[in-house]
């Protein structure tokens, strides 16, 4: 929702964003889903998983004995049938303990004006749950993720190979970036912060 001093003349622009209940999105519990396999995944629908193909050669080229790379909502695309690649059942009930397997979330988009307006919920929904994100540097997803804080903007195959790479090989460094992420969803994103000022906004509609 949108109230702002924009060129229609409003006095004010007040911006809520797409959020998460903190109450149901719990952090992953430490030692939850530890073993080791790192699973980069992905949560979306069918009509979304398009984007998945923008980064098919960096799935293969960063799969190996110790890695899979998960959809979750939408059916394995027949260029992954012969990778580690699974596909995962969504429903709403499962969703966050389906996150709470993976380790590494990623949202790839390709820039185009549509993309550029979508929300960054799936990297919310990951961060939410303590993962680090990776992400392709469209749109909101330039102001979700903090590169080298929170996670990392790829914006072509060398840098999502060296992203995903980079968490794959480091245990500590995934911890501290999806606390840093959690964090940030805990102050910007939630809805126990949100509702609030929404509620605030509409007191002062005149």
């Amino acid at each position: 929702m949108i109230i702002d001093g924009g060129h229609s003349g409003e006095k004010r622009v007040e911006i809520i964003p797409s959020v998460v209940d903190m109450k149901r999105y719990q952090k992953k519990a430490q030692g939850e889903c530890e073993d080791e396999i790192v699973r980069v995944g992905w949560i979306g629908s069918p009509t979304t998983a398009k984007f998945l193909l923008t980064i098919e050669n960096v799935i293969k080229k960063t799969l190996n004995e110790k890695s899979k790379f998960i959809i979750i909502g939408a059916k394995l695309p027949a260029v992954f049938e012969r990778c580690s690649v699974e596909s995962w059942t969504w429903s709403l009930e499962a969703e966050i303990d389906l996150i709470h397997k993976l380790d590494i979330g990623v949202m790839p988009l390709v820039d185009t004006p549509f993309e550029r307006g979508k929300c960054g919920y799936k990297l919310i929904q990951y961060m939410a749950c303590g993962l680090p994100v990776i992400a392709s540097p469209v749109g909101i997803n330039k102001k979700i993720v903090r590169h080298g804080e929170n996670g990392f903007l790829a914006g072509n195959e060398h840098e999502w190979i060296e992203a995903i790479t980079t968490l794959q090989n480091n245990t500590l460094l995934r911890k501290e970036m999806g606390s840093k992420g959690r964090e940030m969803v805990e102050e910007k994103y939630a809805l126990q912060v949100n509702a609030q000022k929404f509620i605030n906004m509409i007191k002062q509609i005149e």
